[in-house]
């Protein structure tokens, strides 16, 4: 399939299905937790779809890797935040090792796509290093 957008991208559609879950798992949080970790937890959960939508409209290899780091850490910052609903008794095991579950789901799909841009991103490199010795030497 042809990449037209963001939202053609494996790793982004990943990231949607996270936050959709844990935007469902949060609304069974007390209120206690609003300004806390309901709010970190939907903050963290835009945060790794918004990021890879930004990075794809930067059209740079380095920036769109950038921003898919950030969306990387912001998944991880999801799992600690799944430890901590689980320790609190918000949620319970099995909703914590389904959340987790589609986090690293998520995260090997994203690594796929950040280690793609990387050798894409080299391989621009080498051709236009390439070029450059060509047109020298004509």
């Amino acid at each position: 399939m042809q990449i037209k957008s963001f939202e053609d991208l494996e790793c982004w559609k990943a990231c949607v299905e996270v936050r959709k879950f844990i935007s469902s798992l949060i609304k069974k949080f007390p209120s206690s937790e609003k300004y806390d970790l309901i709010d970190n937890m939907k903050r963290a959960s835009h945060s790794t779809t918004r990021n890879i939508a930004e990075g794809y409209g930067r059209f740079h290899y380095k920036e769109n890797i950038q921003f898919c780091r950030i969306s990387r850490g912001s998944l991880f910052e999801l799992i600690d935040d799944l430890i901590t609903a689980k320790d609190e008794n918000y949620i319970l095991e099995n909703e914590y090792s389904e959340g987790k579950m589609k986090i690293e789901k998520a995260l090997n799909i994203l690594n796929g796509y950040i280690n793609y841009l990387d050798r894409a991103e080299k391989n621009n490199e080498l051709r236009l290093t390439i070029n450059n010795l060509w047109q020298k030497n004509l």
